[in-house]
């Protein structure tokens, strides 16, 4: 039996998120094993996103923010969630109680 890898099963989490659904780096990374992996999570989705066709957009942090520096980065973020039918509060907030994906087993 071939034990998975932190990044393996943060891929798997990641690519199980479903449209219009949101989950943050911190949650990921204490369901793939490490709870104080947040920022792991965050390298993993900078360097695996295109070669595993992440929903990296649907990652975001503890506070419901898009975490995000760069504009354009944070534009793309905003308007590809609010296409899957995601409401903000504030220009960059999301209520996590209602758009926060839970996943019953991983």
């Amino acid at each position: 039996m071939k034990l998975e890898t932190f990044t393996e099963r943060v891929i798997t989490i990641v690519q199980q998120i479903p449209s219009g659904k949101v989950m943050t780096y911190g949650q990921i990374a204490g369901l793939a094993g490490s709870p104080r992996g947040a920022r792991q999570v965050v390298r993993i989705l900078h360097s695996m996103s295109k070669k595993y066709n992440l929903p990296w957009h649907r990652v975001i942090n503890a506070r419901g923010e898009i975490g995000l520096k760069d504009e354009e980065s944070v534009f793309y973020q905003k308007m590809t969630l609010e296409n899957e039918g995601i409401k903000f509060i504030d220009g960059t907030s999301i209520n996590l109680e209602i758009y926060q994906y839970v996943p019953l087993s991983y």
